[in-house]
């Protein structure tokens, strides 16, 4: 038969699904470590043997072989813009939605102590924007200036004000800076244009990332890697939502994704204010956002969870806990494999997970406050309205291995302790209990329709 393979090189394992096309079903999944650090190849064909076991006597005849990569720190992105809450925050969501991880977002005009620092942190990317369309030309282009001057070897999209592209062509042609120029994150005040950027970003990481990352010799057994990871959950996320023109969607949705490092947050919705007299302010919303918490991890990062969450916030879960909370979280992080056993274990591994979800679903959605006027009460929503959000999806190890998913999910909604958080009131939770949202992203690609239709198949109730 027929069948696409869709591999996920992850930061820990590799993961892969194999896709029968006749019949539109997952004919198996298989894991194991990633070794990116000697050859990738190595956690590969270990995986690939547990899922031709999986497949059993079937005779597979894999037509395509798409890949992911968070492998290696994944996608790292520097963002310059010009003011912190406008254009360097347009371009810090640009590089999000791209699949990156941001090591810093810098504003105004650079200082040699900022280069300094920006070569320190080894961005893969920088994104380089600033001003609006006919606006403020002078920052960007100083800055492009002190980048070609002293950091020449890291790729560069360039997506500010577009009066300002062809002076900063001149710079980086002379200095030999490989940049690619695209569509201002932020064309004029407050609208944000982060689609162009994103795809230039991905691009690059497809021609110079993979090959930096020492995972060239996956690209001779596969079609390429297309995209990072996290991009990819969010391609099958809005594909989920959106459909297709052949294949409806099911409509607006959140994921969270919790990790050992990590807790991602991806929504597909317009985040309108939906109560009447609310009025917007700040900057507009991506309709596809990301967010990503780095101190929010299981495993790695379950220390700086431990500080975000505090005490009494994750006791509120375990009240009858035996464990010291906060020994119990570095003990977590200094033995990032392993997996729990006991009653306890459990309990305390969904209680974090709880935690994760209720801090990242804050950080993620919009806030409504009220202020008062001489016309009475105003009220006013910064970010987005997930309020009736239809689906909230979860998927990550702790969900995935969860018992009771539905209790872990259900810390990320609405809640009068804190009703100026706009999260979700009464979604239909769901689970993705075959880890299948990043290959789903990968199969959008080239079989939106069949990608469609297998997540509404196996993404199933929690």
């Amino acid at each position: 038969m027929d069948a696409i393979l869709l591999i996920d090189f992850g930061s820990t394992y590799t993961k892969l699904t194999a896709v029968d096309i006749e019949n539109e079903e997952i004919l198996a999944t298989a894991k194991d470590l990633t070794t990116v650090n000697t050859d990738i190849m190595i956690g590969f064909n270990k995986a690939y043997e547990k899922l031709l076991k999986n497949i059993g006597d079937k005779e597979v005849n894999f037509v395509k072989k798409l890949a992911c990569s968070s492998a290696a720190g994944g996608l790292k992105m520097v963002a310059i813009g010009l003011v912190p809450e406008l254009t360097a925050e347009a371009a810090k969501r640009a590089a999000l939605g791209a699949g990156a991880r941001i090591l810093g977002v810098y504003s105004y005009e650079l200082n040699k102590h900022e280069i300094e620092e920006i070569k320190n942190k080894r961005p893969d990317i920088i994104l380089l924007a600033g001003g609006t369309d006919g606006g403020n030309k002078d920052c960007i282009i100083h800055n492009a200036k002190l980048l070609a001057e002293y950091i020449k070897d890291v790729p560069i999209v360039v997506a500010g004000n577009k009066n300002a592209n062809d002076e900063i062509e001149e710079i980086f042609n002379s200095a030999g800076v490989f940049y690619k120029i695209t569509e201002n994150v932020m064309p004029k005040l407050n609208t944000i244009n982060v689609e162009p950027a994103r795809e230039v970003i991905r691009n690059i990481f497809m021609q110079k990332i993979v090959e930096a990352k020492g995972m060239k010799n996956a690209e001779n057994f596969i079609n390429g890697i297309l995209m990072p990871t996290p991009a990819a959950v969010l391609k099958a996320a809005k594909i989920l939502a959106d459909g297709t023109d052949k294949e409806e969607g099911i409509g607006e949705l959140v994921i969270v994704d919790i990790g050992g490092a990590t807790t991602d947050v991806h929504s597909i919705a317009k985040g309108d204010p939906s109560k009447p007299g609310v009025t917007l302010r700040g900057l507009q919303e991506p309709y596809a956002k990301r967010t990503v918490e780095g101190d929010l991890g299981m495993r790695v990062s379950a220390m700086s969870l431990f500080e975000a969450a505090g005490t009494r916030r994750i006791k509120k879960y375990i009240p009858n806990t035996k464990y010291d909370i906060e020994e119990r979280c570095k003990f977590l992080q200094q033995n990032v494999n392993i997996i729990p056993q006991t009653e306890e274990e459990y309990e305390f591994d969904e209680a974090l997970g709880m935690v994760a979800t209720e801090i990242a679903m804050e950080r993620h959605v919009g806030t409504i406050e009220s202020v008062y006027t001489p016309m009475g009460i105003i009220y006013s929503q910064v970010g987005k309205d997930l309020l009736n959000v239809k689906y909230l999806i979860g998927t990550g190890g702790v969900l995935v291995h969860s018992r009771n998913p539905e209790k872990i999910l259900k810390a990320g909604l609405f809640t009068m302790e804190t009703p100026n958080y706009l999260k979700p009131t009464n979604p239909v939770i769901m689970i993705d209990k075959t880890y299948i949202l990043s290959a789903m992203g990968l199969l959008a690609e080239e079989y939106p329709d069949m990608a469609v239709r297998i997540m509404k198949k196996y993404i199933v109730r929690a």
